[in-house]
C-alpha cells in the first residue's frame, strides 16, 4: 500500500531539500590547503602556476594540444564563436541551456534552431542540414546530459558546406565517444566548471582545441588582446580564470574517478528503483560511450503513467525533492527568440515533446543511495495514485 503523499496532505518524505546540481566536493582539506598556498604565493590571477597546471591536465584528459581556462563557460562560448569568425546564422539546438543561443545573439549572430534526436537529446544531423542557408557560417552542437553528439555526421555536414563546427561541452567533461574524448571532436569545444557541473572550480570554464592558430587567438582574446606586456594585437576581453578557481579544479581532478564511480552507482540505483514503472523512462547511456553519469534524466509519458511531467514535479517538490524541468520550455520559447522566431517550434517536434516530458532527478555526491531509493518510492507512489484516479494533471486532494 502506498503512503499518503505530501501533496495529498501527508508529511514530506525528506526534511531537507534534495536537489539537482549539488556540488561534487570530495576532499575539502586538500582544497583549503591548495587555496592557502595560492594566498601565500601572492599570485592570484593572470595565468599563474595553478591555472597553467590545470590547463595542462584538462588538455591531456580532452586529448588536445591546447586548453585556455576561462572565467565561465558562457564567456568561453562567446570567445570561441568570435575566434572562429562565425557571423550571420549559426545552427544550434533549442534543447539546451539558453546560454548556447545567447552567446550568439549577444554578438548579433542569429541562432537557427534545429531539432534533436529523441534517443540522445543531441542535435539531429538531418534537421541540421535542412536549416543551412547561404548565411550559415557554423554549427554548435551540445553534448547533453553526458551524451556526446553524433560528431561523424555533423563533421561531414560541416565539411561539405564549409562551416565551422564547435561544441558546447558543459555537460560532458570526462566523456568519450567511440574512444575519442569530448574536447577533441570539434574545431573547438567549451567546458563549464560551474558549481553544479561534474567537475567544478567554484565557477569557471575552458576552451579546448587542437588548432594552434585558433588557440593563440582565443588566448589573446581572453586577456584583452595583450601579446606581451605592452603590446595589444587583438580586440579582447577579460575572460581569465583566477588561481583559486584553478586550485579547486586541480583537487577535483584528483578525485575524478571516485566521482564517476559514485555517479554511476546512483544512476544504477535509479535504474533499479524505476524499472518497470509505467510511463516513466530513464534516458539510457550508450554502451559505446564513456560518461561521467552526472545526470539522471527521465521522460514521462502521461498517457501511460497517468500523470504529466509537471504533476510529477509538483509531487516531488511537495516531498522536498527539487527535480528540474531541463530545458523547459526550450530556448526557442524564451526571449528574445520567441519574438524574433515565433514559428520556430513548427520545425522542432522532438524538442517540443521533450520540453513537456523531461525532468532531471537529483543525483551527485550530495545524494545518498537511500535518498535515491526515497525519490524512486515517491515517483512510484505518484504514478500508482494517478493511474488509480485516471487524471494525468490532477492534484491528488479531492
Amino acid at each position: 500500500m502506498t503512503r499518503r503523499l505530501a501533496i495529498d496532505g501527508g508529511m514530506p518524505l525528506f526534511d531537507e531539500p534534495r536537489h539537482v546540481g549539488g556540488p561534487n566536493i570530495v576532499d575539502i582539506p586538500a582544497v583549503l590547503e591548495r587555496i592557502e598556498g595560492v594566498l601565500r604565493s601572492g599570485w592570484l590571477s593572470n595565468r599563474g602556476p595553478e591555472v597553467q597546471a590545470f590547463e595542462a591536465r584538462v588538455a591531456d584528459l580532452a586529448g588536445v594540444a591546447h586548453c585556455i581556462a576561462v572565467t565561465n563557460g558562457t564567456i568561453g562560448l562567446e570567445i570561441a564563436i568570435r575566434a572562429l569568425g562565425m557571423t550571420g546564422e549559426v545552427i544550434v539546438p533549442s534543447w539546451t541551456f539558453v546560454a548556447t543561443a545567447h552567446a550568439l545573439q549577444w554578438q548579433q549572430i542569429t541562432p537557427v534552431f534545429a531539432d534533436v534526436d529523441p534517443s540522445t537529446h543531441t542535435l539531429d544531423p538531418v534537421s541540421v542540414e535542412r536549416m543551412i542557408t547561404p548565411r550559415t557560417t557554423g554549427i554548435i552542437g551540445t553534448h547533453l546530459f553526458g551524451r556526446p553528439c553524433d560528431d561523424d555526421a555533423l563533421r561531414d555536414i560541416a565539411d561539405r558546406h564549409g562551416l565551422s563546427l564547435m561544441y558546447d561541452a558543459a555537460h560532458a567533461f570526462g566523456v568519450a565517444r567511440g574512444g575519442r574524448p569530448v574536447g577533441s571532436l570539434g574545431d573547438a569545444e567549451v567546458f563549464s566548471f560551474h558549481a553544479t557541473k561534474f567537475l567544478n572550480t567554484f565557477e569557471g570554464g575552458a576552451v579546448v582545441t587542437d588548432d594552434d592558430d585558433l588557440a593563440h587567438r582565443i588566448r589573446l582574446m581572453t586577456n584583452f588582446g595583450f601579446e606581451g606586456k605592452d603590446n595589444v594585437t587583438y580586440v579582447g576581453t577579460n575572460g581569465k580564470m583566477n588561481e583559486v578557481c584553478a586550485a579547486m579544479g586541480l583537487v577535483q581532478l584528483d578525485s575524478i574517478e571516485q566521482t564517476v564511480a559514485a555517479n554511476y552507482e546512483r544512476y544504477l540505483a535509479y535504474e533499479r528503483g524505476l524499472a518497470g514503472l509505467p510511463g516513466v523512462h530513464l534516458l539510457p547511456y550508450d554502451d559505446d560511450a564513456r560518461s561521467n553519469f552526472q545526470y539522471v534524466i527521465a521522460e514521462v509519458d502521461d498517457a501511460v503513467a497517468g500523470l504529466t511531467r509537471d504533476a510529477l514535479v509538483a509531487t516531488l517538490e511537495a516531498e522536498n525533492v527539487l527535480a528540474r524541468r531541463y530545458f523547459h520550455p526550450g530556448a526557442h520559447r524564451m526571449e528574445p527568440y520567441r519574438s524574433l522566431q515565433p514559428h520556430a517550434g513548427l520545425l522542432l517536434p522532438e524538442t517540443e515533446r521533450l520540453a513537456a516530458a523531461t525532468l532531471a532527478l537529483p543525483t551527485g555526491l550530495t545524494m545518498s543511495l537511500s535518498d535515491v531509493d526515497g525519490v524512486c518510492s515517491i515517483v512510484a507512489d505518484a504514478v500508482s495514485a494517478h493511474r488509480a484516479i485516471g487524471r494525468p494533471d490532477a492534484r491528488l486532494t479531492a
